[in-house]
């Protein structure tokens, strides 16, 4: 099912009615805009009803570039062998226990490129706990053991995604970004547009 606007979204989240805590899976290549969307879509849960809903990015189980550089994984760091998924796993069933009055999660710090432990707090009363990811869908084991109660893929031509990711290392120049974007980044973008499993919505061209 495709959903065209955020407003579409908000309104199906919040007319569901479980009476345990739903956890929302967001998944989409690099440079789909899946912190964007999540946040956005907090941010109009919140409103409607004030401490509903929160935020998990995947990122903040990267490995650090302590284990990535010996391992020589710290150039393809984001692809998906660079993340600690049993470690997600964890924290996520944790989450969906929800028996705990507050959860610590990390954070990836992008400036830093960094992952920080215990950097966000989720609270036992968040109903709705949106999850982004690029790998949330991911047909390949672990990650077909991840497990959401609702699934938004976002779809975004390779051009634009490309282009955006572009900007994202506007920094970089010659070989720096030829290797960042050509050796690493798109081909996580190819990984995630080939090897997906089906999600229960779409949105297009966020």
């Amino acid at each position: 099912m495709t959903l065209t606007t955020l407003k579409d979204l908000t309104q199906m989240l919040l007319a569901k009615d479980p009476g345990q805590r739903l956890i929302i899976g967001i998944a989409g290549p690099p440079g789909s805009g899946k912190s964007t969307m999540a946040d956005a879509l907090c941010d109009a849960l919140n409103t409607a009803k004030p401490g509903l809903a929160a935020v998990l990015p995947m990122d903040g189980f990267h490995f650090d570039d302590a284990v990535l550089v010996p391992r020589g994984w710290r150039p393809r760091k984001g692809a998906p062998h660079t993340f600690d998924v049993n470690g997600f796993l964890s924290v996520l069933d944790r989450l969906r226990a929800n028996q705990e009055d507050e959860i610590a999660v990390p954070v990836f710090f992008r400036e830093e490129e960094i992952a920080h432990n215990a950097a966000r707090m989720i609270a036992r009363q968040v109903g709705i706990l949106i999850v982004e990811g690029n790998y949330l869908l991911l047909d390949q084991d672990p990650w077909t053991a991840l497990r959401f109660d609702t699934t938004i893929y976002l779809d975004v031509p390779k051009a634009e995604l490309r282009r955006r990711l572009e900007d994202r290392w506007q920094d970089l120049t010659g070989d720096a970004l030829r290797a960042k974007m050509d050796e690493n980044d798109m081909p996580n973008v190819e990984l995630v547009l080939s090897c997906r499993r089906p999600a229960d919505f779409i949105i297009q061209n966020i």
